[in-house]
């Protein structure tokens, strides 16, 4: 039994997702007759699975929010954003109901009492008689009115002297049509010609193919002033709504043009032929999706892609044990037999990736219930759009990130976006704007944040590092070295603490996290035109593609994509180099030797070194190194807590001889013995 709670309240919290996504849809579309299904569907199922769970507060709290839902489907209520305000606070209680402890936290409580009051009063407010129903009605709710829609084959030909009467037909046929889906097919061949064509005669009459879920009593209400002047046949043809039907409605306005009515029993004979080739074609398709779905997909616990990914890691490990010792052997038919493992391990790594990979999206409805909800706290007008949502990361890397982004969106609001009167001065709209978009670049995710606030002013963050002590008053710092002070902890240039942000804890553990992950984050600012965060990702932390490198006896891993070009470099070029630049195809290219700058000591000199050139931010920086030993699969592990204060090696790997290589953060040796040198 714990075993189906736990996945209840998996797939309850995959609901709560796409009922908080409709509903912020919705509020910005309150005509959106989708997503109110689409409410309403996702409350039925949290109801009838909850109660069958034993998650009774869930079901009865759903229940009520269900109705309120039902009115606004059968037009007794509006949307309006009480309405929305509730819901939204609704799924904060659904979200508490489903913790291990809720049901004696007294927060909780109070939280469910509050909001169930002002949901029966809403429901009540609507209809006076809701208390004295019985329950069945409430709980007989279906998320479509498919089931309870039929279709009817109307015959409308009015008397020729039904204009005397002040009676219009057209008007009748309109308000028919009303009630539900309709197809209406006018008979002209009573039309005379014109010499004869008398202009208080009506010569026209209708056949009309009507799918409601009204009675033939509230049909036949429509022509209640007019029974006497028209000749008027209903006739049930189908219990089911054909008109939802788009196959049907196309052939059976095809095999109807103008002119030509079919009358009854052809129009039965018509439907009930388009059903037996329906029904051919639905068995087929059946067969079709059957076989299709039966291995479509499955939910897989977390644990056991962790445990999938270990598993792959300990053969990518093995794989290269017997790599290094086919080649020492020297066997050819080792030597095939490795080199086939190799393949079939890298096709097993790449396909475990793309089932740890979660998209972006799954974060998105967070950021859009941040914005709405902290928007309206603060008294601004922001409109959050995102991009590329569809853009894959491990999820693990998403779990990391999204608090440092939720961090980055609330500066934004607090921070970056304007009141509406000051942008209206600064000749803006009035909506701010915060866009979210993700995109791949290589081996990496880039991730940016980007409002149309009143952007940084470097000169107010220099004036209070400055203030603070973090830099001297005579020092130069280019723009970027500027931007990166807001990440010093404890720094805010804030002049009042409010709930929302200014006390200057937050930019700094951003950094850290994003870190954490070996990855990267920039600012730009542009005054009065906004701010841009980016955030660029590694795809996935577990298993990277490197190149070995030696320095001395020690080996070290550079991942793959961060590496520009390799050059052979003579040792010689080195020696009294002041400048630290080197030459290649005529670019001028500073460098770190990496011997010197980690202070390992050899006799070994070799004459000839190579200069691994990598990407660093918009520029070109080569890391010396004594011998390139060739391109190797890695297994990152973490180096321990011993080790947390270091930054410029992100983990270590086994190699296939079982030794230790260390993996290279690039980013941060070039930024640390970067500064060092100044």
């Amino acid at each position: 039994m714990e075993d189906l709670t736990a996945k209840f309240k998996e797939e309850a919290i995959d609901l709560i997702n796409d009922l908080e996504a409709a509903l912020l849809v919705l509020e910005a579309n309150p005509n959106d007759i989708t997503q109110i299904a689409l409410i309403f569907r996702t409350m039925h199922s949290l109801k009838g699975t909850g109660a069958m769970f034993g998650f009774d507060k869930i079901s009865r709290f759903t229940h009520n929010l269900e109705t309120i839902y039902d009115f606004i489907k059968s037009s007794k209520l509006a949307i309006n954003q009480e309405i929305i305000n509730i819901t939204l606070s609704s799924v904060d209680v659904i979200k508490s109901l489903l913790s291990e402890n809720s049901e004696n936290n007294a927060n909780i409580q109070m939280l469910y009492d509050n909001i169930s009051e002002k949901v029966i009063n809403l429901i009540n407010q609507t209809d006076k008689d809701w208390e004295n129903r019985p329950k069945i009605q409430q709980l007989n709710i279906s998320s479509s009115h498919s089931d309870e829609y039929k279709t009817y084959f109307i015959s409308f030909i009015p008397n020729e002297n039904i204009f005397r009467n002040g009676t219009n037909p057209l008007y009748l046929v309109d308000e028919l049509s009303s009630l539900g889906n309709s197809i209406v097919t006018p008979n002209l061949n009573k039309i005379p010609e014109l010499e004869t064509y008398q202009l208080s005669t009506c010569y026209v009459w209708w056949e009309i193919l009507l799918s409601t879920n009204q009675s033939i009593e509230d049909i036949k209400n429509v022509f209640i002033f007019a029974e006497d002047d028209c000749q008027l046949e209903i006739n049930l043809i189908s219990s089911l709504n054909l008109l939802e039907d788009k196959d049907f409605k196309s052939k059976f306005k095809k095999n109807t043009p103008e002119r030509i009515i079919k009358g009854f029993d052809q129009t039965k004979a018509f439907i009930d032929q388009f059903n037996i080739e329906k029904e051919k074609k639905n068995s087929i398709q059946s067969k079709m999706i059957n076989k299709d779905t039966s291995v479509s997909s499955i939910r897989v616990s977390t644990d056991k892609l962790d445990e999938l990914l270990k598993l792959v890691s300990e053969m990518i490990t093995v794989q290269s044990r017997l790599n290094t010792y086919s080649e020492k052997v020297k066997q050819p038919e080792l030597l095939t037999i490795s080199e086939n493992i190799a393949k079939l391990t890298r096709q097993l790594r790449d396909n475990a990736y793309k089932i740890s990979l979660v998209p972006i999206n799954t974060m998105i409805t967070r950021f859009q219930r941040l914005v709405r909800d902290l928007s309206i706290e603060l008294g601004k007008d922001v409109l959050f759009e995102s991009i590329g949502g569809e853009t894959e990361l491990d999820k693990k890397i998403v779990e990391t990130i999204t608090d440092p982004i939720l961090h980055i969106i609330r500066n934004s609001l607090d921070h970056g976006i304007e009141s509406k009167e000051v942008r209206l001065i600064k000749g803006k709209p009035e909506r701010g704007k915060i866009r979210l978009k993700a995109y791949y670049t290589g081996a990496n995710v880039i991730i940016q944040i980007k409002d149309d606030g009143k952007g940084i002013d470097p000169d107010v963050i220099k004036n209070k590092a400055i203030e603070k002590g973090l830099i001297s008053s005579s020092a130069i710092l280019g723009k970027r070295d500027v931007f990166n002070l807001i990440f010093h902890p404890g720094f805010s240039t804030a002049n009042a603490i409010t709930d929302v942000s200014g006390r200057g804890v937050g930019m700094d553990v951003v950094r850290r996290n994003i870190n954490e992950i070996r990855g990267e984050v920039e600012v730009d600012s542009i005054v009065d035109k906004g701010t841009t965060i980016t955030l660029k990702l590694p795809l996935t932390l577990s298993i990277i593609d490197g190149l070995l490198i030696r320095i001395a006896e020690t080996v070290f891993v550079i991942p793959l994509n961060s590496i520009h070009k390799i050059y052979a470099v003579n040792a010689e070029i080195l020696k009294n180099n002041f400048y630290n630049l080197l030459v290649f195809e005529g670019k001028q290219i500073p460098y770190l030797h990496l011997k010197e700058e980690f202070h390992i000591i050899s006799e070994k000199q070799n004459k000839m070194l190579h200069a691994i050139v990598v990407f660093y931010e918009d520029k070109l920086v080569a890391l010396i190194a004594d011998s390139v030993l060739g391109e190797y699969q890695a297994v990152v592990k973490p180096l321990g807590r011993i080790y947390n204060f270091q930054e410029i090696i992100s983990g270590a790997t086994i190699l296939g001889d079982g030794s230790l290589a260390l993996v290279m953060d690039t980013n941060k040796i070039v930024n640390k013995l970067s500064i060092q040198k100044q």
